[in-house]
């Protein structure tokens, strides 16, 4: 890949690849996470409400490949990002940095207020990368609905509660 990225949004027949991007950067947080825990990978039907909203991007190869993506939806006039990922071999490159800067822009164009998100608060990059592009941690106490039952299902599903964050960037 070189050092363009073109970020644009996703196709209907890119939504497998999708999913093996996916699966491929999940070794890269379980790794990071010390587990060995089997990959998930969102439901097409989420990747496809992504996309009828024009909220799903993907970064591109040379070869217009996706090797990373993006799925948001709107939700009480913030742009809440359900996932991000970047192929293995093309992270640390800033591929999901652009991902997230053309995110900002396309939730402004929107006029919606906020970025909103949940994250592990100790993987590097997670929530510290969130932080360096401006998204604060949010308190219990100000925690929107939607938030907090995002998180409480976070954990149903066995993630770590102690380790589950919900930031924001405000616009």
């Amino acid at each position: 890949m070189s050092n363009a990225c073109i970020i644009r949004q996703a196709r209907l027949d890119e939504l497998p690849r999708l999913t093996e991007i996916e699966i491929d950067a999940f070794a890269t947080l379980a790794e990071a996470l010390g587990v060995a825990r089997e990959a998930h990978a969102l439901p097409q039907d989420v990747l496809r409400g992504s996309l009828d909203a024009s909220l799903l991007l993907v970064a591109t190869d040379d070869d217009d490949r996706p090797v990373g993506f993006l799925a948001a939806e709107d939700i009480e006039g913030t742009l809440y990002v359900i996932e991000l990922d970047v192929c293995r071999n093309c992270q640390r490159r800033g591929v999901g940095r652009h991902l997230m800067s053309a995110a900002i822009e396309m939730a402004r164009r929107r006029q919606l207020s906020s970025l909103t998100l949940t994250t592990d608060r100790h993987v590097p990059f997670n929530a510290p990368f969130y932080a360096s592009l401006g998204f604060v941690a949010l308190s219990a106490e100000v925690l929107p609905q939607f938030l907090r039952k995002k998180l409480d299902h976070e954990v149903a599903v066995g993630m770590d509660a102690e380790r589950r964050v919900a930031m924001v960037l405000t616009l």
